[in-house]
C-alpha cells in the first residue's frame, strides 16, 4: 500500500465522496455536513490534491456537443512501461483520461475529436505512431 493511501482517514474519504457527487460544491456545504470547519475541508483537500490523491478535473459531456466524436480506445504495449505511456497520451489533445486495465488490453483512453479524419490523425499518422511502443490498438467509437 502507498504512502499516499495508508494516509487518508474516514474524514478524507467523506470529502473524496461528496467531491465525487459534485466537484463544484463549496467548502463551506461539506463543511457543515461533515460537522468540521471550511478551513479543515480546505487544507484537507489541497493536502489530496497536493499528495496526488484526489484529481478534480472537468469532464465533457459528449452528447451535449454537436459534431465531436467520443472514442475509448484499447491500447496493448510492447514493453510494461505502462505509466509513461498514460503519460504520453494524456498530452494528446483531446485525450479526456487514460487508465491501467488488466485482460485484453493492457490500458485504455478516452477522446473526443471533430472528425474521423481527426481520429485517425491520432491512431494511424501522428500522435500514437510518434510515442511508438504500441503493438495494438482497438477503438470503440461511443457518439
Amino acid at each position: 500500500m502507498t504512502e499516499a493511501i495508508k494516509d487518508i482517514d474516514a474524514l478524507d474519504r467523506k470529502i473524496i465522496l461528496e467531491l465525487q457527487e459534485d466537484a463544484r460544491r463549496p467548502y463551506k456545504e461539506i463543511a457543515g455536513k461533515l460537522n468540521v470547519s471550511e478551513g479543515t475541508i480546505k487544507n484537507r483537500v489541497t493536502r489530496l490534491i497536493n499528495r496526488g490523491v484526489l484529481k478534480l478535473e472537468a469532464r465533457v459531456n459528449p452528447f451535449a456537443l454537436p459534431n465531436r466524436i467520443s472514442a475509448i480506445v484499447g491500447v496493448n504495449l510492447k514493453e510494461r512501461d505502462h505509466e509513461k505511456k498514460i503519460k504520453d497520451i494524456e498530452k494528446i489533445p483531446g485525450v479526456t483520461s487514460a487508465w491501467n486495465a488488466t485482460g485484453r488490453f493492457d490500458l485504455f483512453f478516452e477522446i473526443m475529436v471533430d472528425s474521423m479524419n481527426s481520429l485517425n490523425d491520432i491512431l494511424f499518422r501522428n500522435d500514437l505512431k510518434r510515442i511508438g511502443g504500441i503493438s495494438y490498438t482497438e477503438t470503440f467509437i461511443t457518439s
